[in-house]
């Protein structure tokens, strides 16, 4: 029997030295726990500009297709800021995003007890919580047509079409849907039902789908409300299910209730492949990072975190994956910090490298 396939993208910035601390904890599963996957490199990004003149080749696409589950590390950063719309670094991730029809996009919130005085808010608001948001990726504001630059008389005017179907509705509820199951049961759905006709629509299917899940308590909340609620009281969400464009936002609030972007991981799923497994993209939070590239300051917990997130949703790998969760909580309770989760009077940061060497000895440690 095969390795389960893995494409690492590691992409601009620091994506590359966050990258190389992954491999090292693959390498560490596959001398110590027998867990071997076949891994293929290739470039994204600004990476893939700089060589091919294109974000991403149709080459890279295919690889992507075919994999059991991509890694992502970051792309973008100021050198491509005056590049054409059409071949900027993030056109690269969108083509990824879209073509492998990624729909759900998983956003967890975690805050570690030993990270809980760097939210910027009250400890005992965020100490403990533990939130997934389920964004739509694949459709709504950021994909609907029509959209562009247009002449509308003397004046220039911008257009983006919020556009919905049942179908594109229904199949990230079931999604959010069956996390709930596996959590807490509770599912609360965000959308501006009182403004948008694709928000009424959003509030029906979502409803309908509810039916199938009666174990599961839904409840509704407009989505400027439902930010409002985030830094209110957190901990009252369990599963939040929401659009692209709202998700994309209320994503970003939760994230710096949790104390740092550095610590936060992401996935991105599509329908079942072949296997069972649905088609992912597993990437950090964070961005390139430019101001701090090359200089071994980068977190790479997030990068790390996003492939125990692959463990558990492409490779049937549950228990290794919060073995590898569990490494990353001892670390930093051991009081071990990059420069990100440095406060005054801690000492000095640990680098890039000296973080994955803690990680892979909590991990030794875990035998």
């Amino acid at each position: 029997m095969s390795n389960p396939s893995l494409l690492i993208l590691a992409g601009d910035g620091i994506g590359p030295e966050v990258m190389a601390q992954v491999q090292r904890i693959i390498g560490w599963y596959g001398e110590k726990r027998g867990l071997n996957f076949d891994v293929s490199e290739d470039l994204v990004g600004g990476a893939a500009y700089d060589k091919h003149g294109t974000p991403l080749t149709d080459e890279t696409m295919a690889k992507a297709q075919a994999a059991d589950a991509v890694l992502l590390g970051a792309v973008g950063g100021p050198k491509y800021d005056d590049l054409d719309f059409s071949v900027k670094p993030e056109r690269g991730l969108l083509r990824l995003r879209k073509e492998m029809d990624l729909f759900a996009n998983l956003r967890p919130a975690q805050c570690f007890d030993a990270l809980a005085e760097f939210s910027s808010l009250k400890t005992e608001l965020v100490s403990g919580l533990d939130i997934m948001i389920v964004r739509e990726l694949t459709s709504g504001v950021y994909f609907g047509e029509p959209r562009g630059i247009f002449e509308e008389g003397n004046q220039r005017v911008g257009i983006n079409t919020q556009r919905y179907t049942e179908a594109e509705i229904e199949r990230g509820a079931r999604a959010a849907f069956e996390l709930a199951m596996k959590r807490d049961k509770r599912l609360c759905s965000m959308e501006k039902a009182n403004v948008m006709e694709s928000g009424i629509l959003w509030r029906e299917v979502v409803t309908e789908v509810s039916k199938d899940y009666p174990e599961v308590a839904l409840s509704h909340m407009y989505a400027d409300n439902g930010a409002m609620q985030l830094v209110r009281a957190p901990k009252q969400f369990d599963v939040i299910y929401t659009d692209n464009l709202f998700g994309d936002i209320l994503s970003d609030c939760a994230a710096m209730l949790t104390g740092s972007l550095g610590m936060l991981p992401s996935a991105s799923l599509g329908a079942p492949m072949e296997n069972g497994h649905p088609k992912a993209l597993y990437e950090p939070v964070h961005g390139s990072a430019p101001d701090i590239t090359g200089q071994g300051k980068a977190n790479p917990s997030a990068c790390i975190l996003s492939f125990a997130m692959a463990l558990r949703y492409s490779f049937d790998q549950g228990a290794e994956a919060d073995r590898l969760e569990a490494a990353v909580e001892k670390v930093l309770a051991d009081g071990i910090r990059t420069a990100d989760l440095m406060q005054a009077g801690d000492g000095k940061p640990v680098s890039t490298t000296e973080m994955g060497d803690a990680i892979l000895a909590a991990l030794d440690a875990s035998l």
